[in-house]
């Protein structure tokens, strides 16, 4: 995605906020230039008099450029009290601000072409969502959801994953992609819809599991001539292979299951990221309400009152004096 549509999504999150009555917001900075486009248009709506956007501060923070900014910037977030915090990005950068953000609810906007855990919504309706559920006391209870997660245990280290896990035979975790199904030898996840492209694909496939379910799913594959249950599944774009399965079944929340191959490496969120060996012996674990994101449908289904009210007001405001 270029640059500029970057920052336009930006401007239309903070436009949306902005609408909701959000008066300040704090953004991770970055190197890549959309910063810049997006302090041209809030000078530009600024010169205007639109008075369309909240007030903008950037955290004071190094910008490395990798994952490790978006867990540092939600740790800062987090420090600094804020209400909400909106992503940017795919399941990778979600995953990092979830391992950081604790309890403040999260809202996603994705980015990429690859991702199962945030949805493609309209950045401005984002914006309105996530204004409305941290400004109207009447959303306390109804604005957030509360979402699982897979941990996976790995000699006394510790990852999250906020879709799947997959387990393969290869150790390599240089391609970090996975496209080579004769290496599939187990997955586990959170939620599967049938969708989705990726590996979480493949489960919902073979038995649907939704976000709000207690439960998840285990896929075992067999990577033989002879499966007992073939699938075709899209587990990139463009790309739908044909995927041998042994078993699949239920994936019960705070039941720890062993992975069955002694060794190969294991992929979070559709990426390797850990290798592993006969001594390791990682284990994978459901969490029920690990963490919280903002119910965009019942912001708008409930909070439409909220901003027909906001807009009154305003236009009251705004409206010239008669002489």
């Amino acid at each position: 995605m270029q640059i500029t549509e970057r920052a336009n999504i930006v401007l239309r999150l903070l436009a949306g906020l902005h609408a909701a009555g959000v008066t300040r917001t704090v953004i991770m900075p970055e190197n890549a230039g959309i910063r810049a486009h997006v302090g041209r248009g809030l000078h530009r709506s600024e010169t205007r008099s639109e008075h369309r956007f909240p007030a903008v501060e950037y955290l004071d923070m190094p910008v490395t450029s990798t994952t490790r900014d978006s867990v540092v910037a939600a740790g800062l977030m987090v420090k600094a009290g804020v209400a909400a915090i909106i992503v940017l990005g795919g399941d990778g950068t979600h995953r990092a601000v979830v391992s950081a953000c604790g309890n403040v609810p999260i809202a996603g906007v994705s980015t990429g072409t690859n991702n199962a855990f945030p949805k493609f919504n309209e950045p401005t309706i984002v914006g309105l969502a996530v204004g409305l559920a941290t400004m109207q006391p009447g959303l306390k209870d109804i604005g957030f959801e509360d979402n699982k997660w897979l941990e996976v245990d790995i000699a006394g280290h510790r990852e999250i994953a906020l879709v799947d896990v997959a387990i393969v035979a290869e150790s390599y975790v240089g391609a970090r992609a996975l496209w080579r199904v004769e290496n599939f030898r187990e997955l586990f996840v959170a939620f599967a819809e049938p969708e989705v492209i990726g590996m979480s694909a493949i489960a919902g496939l073979l038995d649907p599991v939704d976000r709000a379910s207690p439960q998840g799913r285990h896929v075992v594959f067999d990577p033989s001539a002879a499966p007992a249950h073939l699938v075709q599944a899209p587990i990139g774009p463009g790309l739908i292979e044909t995927v041998g399965i042994k078993s699949w079944g239920p994936l019960l929340p705070d039941a720890p299951v062993a992975v069955t191959p002694l060794q190969g490496s294991i992929a979070l969120d559709g990426e390797r990221e850990l290798s592993f060996s006969r001594s390791d012996r990682p284990v994978v674990t459901l969490r029920n309400s690990a963490f919280r994101t903002i119910n965009l449908s019942a912001c708008m289904k409930f909070g439409g009152a909220a901003l027909l009210s906001r807009s009154a007001r305003m236009a009251a405001k705004n409206k010239p004096e008669e002489s």
